[in-house]
């Protein structure tokens, strides 16, 4: 069946279409797993891994190999759960990561700014007994918002609302979420979205290749450069400039790896300096 992908903005109702979709397919819900799953196997902090899932980097931590390691740390572990199929993925891009994949249902659930201010207000008021200030409420959802198309934007150069990310846009404004859950559901089970060997390899050979970088990225040796990586079945092609020797003993320790390839990149001469 079907691997679905859930981007919401806040107060669209996100969670609770993921939900009752994992619910209704016997689908594993992946959203703070995936974290606490990266944390316990990576050995990282989940209150790190969890402002990295959820935010832009900020200035420093875009220069720093540690933020590096932890954002492919969560790449990995999502394209790790997408590997397992049935699931219902609410973090991490898997948008973009999972583009291409024959299987993958992208699904974007939105609503008006208004509108979700609102359900924001209820749905805090229901968990704390404590209504919000309109004003605050609405600076927490904007803000919420420029830091996941930021996040977006820095990660991967795309648009969180590019349309062409997704298979399916729906505005919950009108619309109750169990409608939205019958939907999708009987998206999920059309035929077209049956996984096949092709799409299963796909999904298995970026996870080997994330898998990979976080090897180099964790590497003392590696961790400071930037290696691309490439994998197809068991093969694996690495890309940079430097350090690529020992980036192949790193890549040949990764299980599932059986050959490794380089493509040497040249470094552009600096112009001479003109007066």
């Amino acid at each position: 069946m079907a691997i679905i992908v859930i981007s919401h903005q806040m107060g669209a109702g996100g969670p609770e279409v993921g939900m009752g979709l994992a619910q209704r397919l016997g689908y594993r819900y992946v959203n703070q797993e995936l974290l606490l799953d990266a944390a316990r196997r990576y050995g990282l902090a989940e209150e790190r891994l969890s402002h990295l899932d959820e935010s832009k980097p900020t200035l420093f931590e875009r220069f720093d190999t540690e933020t590096r390691q932890h954002i492919t740390v969560l790449q990995t572990t999502l394209l790790e759960f997408a590997e397992l199929d049935n699931a219902v993925l609410m973090r991490g891009g898997g948008q973009w990561l999972l583009r291409g994949v024959p299987h993958a249902l992208r699904v974007r659930i939105i609503a008006a700014f208004e509108h979700r201010v609102k359900q924001w207000i209820k749905r805090t008021a229901e968990m704390t007994g404590e209504t919000p200030n309109q004003r605050a409420a609405a600076d927490f959802v904007r803000r919420d918002d420029a830091e996941k198309s930021g996040r977006m934007k820095y990660l991967y150069e795309v648009d969180v609302a590019d349309p062409t990310l997704y298979e399916l846009i729906v505005n919950t404004e009108k619309l109750r979420y169990d409608a939205v859950v019958d939907v999708v559901e009987r998206l999920a089970r059309r035929p077209e979205m049956a996984t096949t060997d092709e799409g299963r390899q796909l999904v298995a050979s970026r996870a080997l290749a994330s898998r990979v970088q976080v090897a180099l990225a964790t590497h003392p040796e590696t961790r400071r450069y930037r290696i691309t990586v490439e994998a197809h079945g068991g093969t694996v092609t690495l890309e940079g400039t430097a350090a690529l020797d020992r980036a192949v003993e790193v890549a040949r320790t990764v299980p599932g790896v059986s050959e490794v390839k380089t493509q040497q990149l040249e470094i552009p001469p600096i112009p001479p300096f003109v007066a």
